[in-house]
């Protein structure tokens, strides 16, 4: 897909690769739109496969059938502090599309070294989960996926040690644990794993002719051969045999024990006799599958733990009939709500660069993002706080602490549910966030053309590429998926800078959209019922497409056109938005389970009064009081003596001061003592000058 041009570039642009695309597209709508499904529609999964809030880790591991070991928030730093095994934890993100990619190859991984579990464990923990959001940020955890190696017996916390490897290739992946367990001291090392380092030719020539309870196999290999290692381990699960690795750097020593080529392996029967054995091919499995199958070796009683297991229930996840010619308000603010309360939450803190983009990011959404006024309002006193903060570096939790509304600010709102419309997936791990976060960049770039004074007075004015870079720079700073954000940055590189008008802009983005579906069209991450083909497709924008020559191609004019209609306010729908009156929804509650994600602990729910839409102060006057906090109010929410009560006991807080953050509160104090201090210091000043004074003028009687 050719880069957007200049001004005086063609508005046609015409070429094979779009032709092509163009032909896939048209042939493509004559199938049934894949969005006129079944309204009722209702997909019944098993707690495996979709676990609590119809997302997890089991989305793309599911306990109990794939040999990942499936972790959470409350497994595991139980399962990896001072276990007698080691971990290999990948941190993932279900919405991650190299994630979902990903996810056969560790699948193949942890079936392939299932016998290594007393040594080393193949485990997998999604921090797309909200209640996982915590503990990822616990160990971290800032792209998606992330490696890390824990070592058995850590008593201390500790987040572990990334992986170091050329590639994630099955076999790389697998060397490379092998090289953590030996970096464990003896003291350290698994109890169940054997000594993984090779013995001498003597202890070898020691073993010969005697007899013994088992068999004993010896791997002989060059140096840099791991088959030794990983037989070793292999067979760490069965008895009555103990597999030693010897090096064959020494030549006598190996024509001694008449072995013809290496690697080989050398078996000492428990009677006393012993010869090389003789196996289809060299390999690894031809040497295990021979090992395990010799007369009295037999697999050990199991000692493992068991498996962290999520509670067994089904979840109905409905299926929401839509319009694909329309923009679901419902998709862009739980891409919000994710974006917020997820995404940006793995940082503890932001300063510098990453602050920087957070702020201007922040004031491109409170300008342009075309969605209802509380949450608009939410965006624009989230920027007015954020620009007028003197500090150098800030915590997100005090971020947090005004996204979910802890100071019971009327009129502000964001929905702390995941409900996808226009951007639900046939599975639950696929499409969803990102598809909301490209509607998202999409809206921005359609904002600023079609209101170019929106960003006058922000320091962003004046540059149409000023929302592009905004969303560059958010991608590389910030988004979870590493090598999604590599290949964004490699196509702004490319070709950002041809882009001189605010509609090149628009136009720019559409055309990097459509090469990304081009790059994942047959990915795993791919919906087979939304495949990813040339957009708009045909029937959405006739207009939009032409043949000149028999070859197809864009109208970009018709195209430009159509994305300011679709991505315009005037098109955006609230049907399945969340209600602004209902006061359960706005942040977090406690234990509170929603589809897609679950809210975290103890975020008070925000008060979505809508009566009163004026911009609010920063510090409002009456803080509400929340629900949690009055434990004498028995009264029915709804009545008239529970709403006077609930009156009364808000006026009360606001006088206590209640409702105010932890950072509120601390410069409150700070402000007091630095109030005390200067009063003080006044008082003692006039203090001296009053008795200076009254030496001065006094005048003893005579």
């Amino acid at each position: 897909m050719a880069a957007a041009g200049t001004a005086a570039s063609p508005a046609r642009s015409l070429g094979a690769p779009a032709a092509a695309a163009a032909a896939a597209a048209a042939a493509r709508t004559r199938r049934p739109p894949p969005a006129r499904l079944p309204p009722l529609l209702v997909l019944l999964t098993a707690a495996a496969a979709a676990g609590p809030g119809a997302g997890g880790a089991a989305r793309l591991y599911r306990a109990g059938e794939d040999a990942v070991w499936v972790l959470d928030s409350g497994s595991v730093r139980g399962a990896t502090a001072n276990s007698s095994a080691a971990w290999l934890v990948q941190f993932y993100s279900s919405w991650c599309g190299h994630c979902i990619g990903y996810a056969p190859t560790w699948r193949a991984l942890a079936a392939d070294v299932r016998d290594w579990a007393a040594a080393i464990r193949v485990a997998a923990l999604d921090c797309a989960e909200e209640k996982n959001q915590e503990v990822c940020r616990a160990y971290d955890i800032h792209f998606y996926p992330t490696f890390r190696y824990f070592k058995a017996f850590t008593k201390d916390f500790t987040t572990g040690e990334n992986f170091k490897g050329p590639d994630r290739e099955l076999q790389t992946v697998r060397r490379t644990m092998i090289n953590f367990l030996q970096n464990h001291t003896d003291s350290t090392r698994p109890p169940a794993c054997p000594s993984l380092d090779p013995i001498r030719p003597s202890d070898v020539l020691s073993l010969l002719d005697k007899r013994g309870d088992r068999y004993v196999a010896v791997l002989l290999e060059d140096d840099s051969s791991y088959v030794g290692r990983e037989v070793i381990l292999d067979l760490i699960p069965y008895e009555s045999i103990e597999v030693r690795r010897a090096l064959g750097s020494d030549a006598a020593f190996v024509q001694k024990l008449g072995v013809p080529s290496l690697p080989s392996c050398y078996l000492i029967y428990p009677n006393g006799s012993h010869g090389p054995v003789t196996v289809g091919k060299p390999l690894r499995s031809f040497f295990s599958s021979y090992l395990r199958s010799l007369p009295g070796v037999r697999k050990k009683p199991s000692s493992l733990p068991g498996r962290p297991s999520r509670e067994e229930s089904s979840e109905a996840v409905v299926w929401r009939d839509f319009d694909r010619s329309k923009l679901y308000t419902a998709d862009l603010e739980s891409g919000l709500h994710h974006l917020l309360r997820v995404e940006l939450a793995a940082h503890r803190s932001l300063a510098g660069a990453e602050l920087k983009t957070l702020k201007d990011f922040v004031t491109v959404l409170a300008k342009l993002f075309p969605g209802r006024p509380p949450v608009k309002k939410l965006l624009e006193m989230l920027q007015e706080w954020l620009a007028s903060l003197p500090l150098d570096r800030i915590p997100y939790d005090a971020v947090l602490d005004l996204v979910n509304n802890k100071m019971r600010i009327s009129g502000i709102f964001l929905t702390n549910h995941i409900k996808w419309v226009g951007c639900q997936g046939s599975r639950p791990e696929l499409r969803g966030y990102s598809c909301s976060l490209w509607k998202l960049f999409h809206t921005l770039t359609v904002g600023a053309g079609t209101h170019p004074k929106a960003l006058d007075g922000t320091g962003l004015e004046d540059d149409p590429q000023a929302v592009l870079q905004t969303v560059r720079r958010y991608v590389h700073v910030f988004f979870g998926c590493k090598e999604c954000g590599e290949h964004f940055e490699e196509m702004a590189k490319e070709s950002i800078d041809s882009v001189k008008t605010p509609d090149q802009a628009i136009l720019w983005l559409w055309k990097k959209h459509n090469l990304v579906n081009s790059r994942l069209a047959g990915h795993p991450s791919e919906d087979p019922k939304f495949p990813k083909v040339p957009w708009p497709s045909p029937d959405l924008c006739p207009a939009c497409h032409e043949e000149i020559k028999g070859l197809g191609t864009w109208n970009e004019d018709q195209v430009l056109l159509f994305l300011k209609r679709h991505y315009g306010r005037d098109n955006l729908v609230d049907t399945y938005s969340a209600d602004l009156g209902d006061p359960s929804e706005g942040a977090p509650a406690p234990g509170e389970k929603h589809e897609g994600s679950q809210a975290p602990p103890e975020q008070p729910p925000a008060d979505h009064g809508a009566e009163s839409l004026r911009p609010p102060s920063l510090l409002p006057p009456r803080p509400r009081l929340s629900e949690r906090s009055q434990p004498g109010l028995d009264l029915p929410l709804g009545s008239r003596a529970g709403g006077e009560g609930r009156r009364g006991a808000e006026a009360a807080a606001a006088f206590l001061g209640m409702g105010f953050s932890s950072l509120d509160m601390s410069l409150c104090v700070v402000l007091y003592v630095a109030s005390s201090l200067f009063l003080m210091v006044m008082y003692f000043f006039f203090r001296v000058r009053s008795k200076r004074w009254k030496v001065k003028h006094h005048h003893p009687s005579v």
